[in-house]
């Protein structure tokens, strides 16, 4: 398959497709990924976003992967959920040091009614900031999911984790057709989806390609695809998994970009175990975002002024964002013209 063939915005990849780019000489293949990335995007500049836990741990989901669930003993302390205030905080300190985007993530099979006014309103204040807002909470409801894009919400952040025949092998207490479904219901509701997966569980060849290919063929792509490697944590069932082989890691990103020319490519967990040359070619491969802080929820990540002397020595600029108004602002700020327009006969000008 040519590179001007995987230009097009396709939602019909199939498996055999997809495997065919995988299975192409590793030059090949990254070769074909940099020519899509360099014609929807700027070659030379990521994007970052900073992830914030907002509660953290005693998740009742039995995710072999995670040191939130309330399952496996991981040493990880129980968290409530955040003030508004500390989360505002946290946000400001974000945007000093770089960040367009700010995620909160909370470890909840799915948010309860009374939380929903809270998670609400930090959305918003975070939004006041000027910042992109994201959240991850679990499933969502219908009505849920209007209620966080009412409030602004921009993303919405709900993996797949891995290909639909592996799932099983991964997680019990939720379906795979729960996933798709809050995909859905963040898409009615007019947010975006930031929807991605982990790598390194124990999956072949095969369950990745299935993973991109059920993001690929999603109705729209996702706006954001965050491409995991699998942090082993002690008390996980998962914490003794052979490491995944990096070219395999590094074939995931490039396939992702082929079939999602438009979406940002995340290289997201992991990264504190990837030496510098190892994510250079990340982002040759079209990763152009990353989690820039020092820990992504509960799992270690590179410190911020290591990720900034990383993409000085490459050349490579964080992504600037216009911030847009949006409809409500600009009613306020067209009733507020008008009323200045109504009132301009009562005073006289002091210039002349």
């Amino acid at each position: 398959m040519s590179a001007s063939h995987t230009t097009d915005i396709r939602h019909d990849w199939s498996r055999k497709e997809v495997l065919a780019l995988f299975n192409q000489p590793f030059n090949d293949l990254m070769f074909q990924a940099q020519v899509v990335h360099r014609q929807h995007f700027n070659p030379n500049e990521v994007q970052l976003s900073t992830l914030l836990s907002i509660k953290t741990g005693a998740c009742p989901e039995d995710c072999k992967y995670c040191p939130q669930s309330a399952r496996y003993d991981t040493g990880l302390e129980k968290e409530k959920l955040l003030a508004v205030e500390q989360v505002i905080k946290e946000a400001k300190a974000a945007r000093a040091s770089g960040a367009t985007r700010f995620c909160m993530g909370a470890a909840w099979r799915s948010p309860k009614d009374k939380d929903m006014p809270v998670v609400a309103e930090m959305v918003r204040q975070v939004k006041a900031l000027g910042l992109e807002t994201c959240m991850t909470l679990g499933m969502l409801e219908a009505e849920q999911a209007r209620l966080l894009a009412d409030a602004g919400l921009d993303y919405y952040n709900h993996n797949l984790d891995t290909s639909p025949e592996y799932y099983g092998e991964i997680i019990t207490t939720r379906t795979y057709e729960d996933r798709l479904n809050t995909l859905d219901n963040v898409r009615q509701a007019g947010m975006k989806v930031c929807a991605g997966g982990i790598v390194g569980m124990g999956e072949g060849e095969k369950d990745r390609a299935g993973l991109l290919m059920q993001l690929a063929n999603l109705p729209h792509h996702p706006e954001s695809v965050p491409i995991n490697m699998l942090v082993k944590v002690a008390g996980t069932p998962l914490d003794s998994q052979e490491d995944l082989d990096p070219f395999d890691f590094l074939r995931t990103i490039a396939v992702a970009r082929i079939l999602m020319p438009k979406s940002h490519v995340r290289l997201s967990a992991g990264r504190e175990e990837m030496n510098d040359q190892m994510q250079a070619l990340a982002f040759m491969a079209g990763a152009n975002s990353i989690f820039y802080c020092e820990k992504l929820l509960t799992t270690p990540n590179p410190k911020a002024n290591s990720d900034m002397e990383l993409l000085s020595r490459l050349g490579i600029r964080p992504e600037t964002r216009q911030v847009e108004r949006d409809s409500l602002e600009e009613a306020r700020a067209l009733q507020r013209a008008v009323a200045e327009m109504e009132t301009d006969h009562l005073f006289y000008n002091a210039v002349n």
